[in-house]
């Protein structure tokens, strides 16, 4: 049987905590915190209630194990490097997400607003006419 090299991912469809564990390389109770700082790693829960992760999910495990341990990131800076990313979600009280979400909504409002003075010119309606237009 060949050896697997650590860090190296056997061919299946779902792993274990326990065999997780040794592919990342850290004891599972620290696989259970990660989970709970990191929204975007969520094990499925067997029958049993065993957690089931993805070849996805160990990936994922594998990098935030990189940029904390190797490149010497926090909790707070690997989960902001992997939503820049785009694997973590950004999470819906974040100021940036609330001022995007402001700014959509007056540009829906000014589009409406468009729209309806288009359909006004499109209906053959005269506008008023600005100053300095001759009568």
């Amino acid at each position: 049987m060949a050896e697997r090299r650590p860090g190296e991912l056997p061919v299946k469809l779902y792993y274990r905590i326990g065999e997780v564990a040794g592919i990342v390389g850290v004891e599972p109770h620290v696989l259970r915190y990660w989970e709970t700082e990191f929204r975007s790693i969520r094990p499925q829960k067997s029958r049993k209630g065993q957690r089931i992760y993805s070849r996805r999910d160990v990936e994922r495990l594998l990098r935030v194990k990189e940029l904390l341990y190797t490149e010497g990131f926090t909790i707070a800076g690997a989960r902001k490097r992997l939503r820049v990313r785009g694997v973590e979600p950004v999470p819906a009280d974040d100021p940036a997400q609330q001022r995007a979400r402001r700014l959509r909504s007056a540009l829906l409002e000014v589009r409406g607003d468009v729209q309806a003075l288009l359909a006004e010119f499109d209906a053959g309606e005269d506008p008023e006419p600005g100053p300095g237009a001759s009568a």
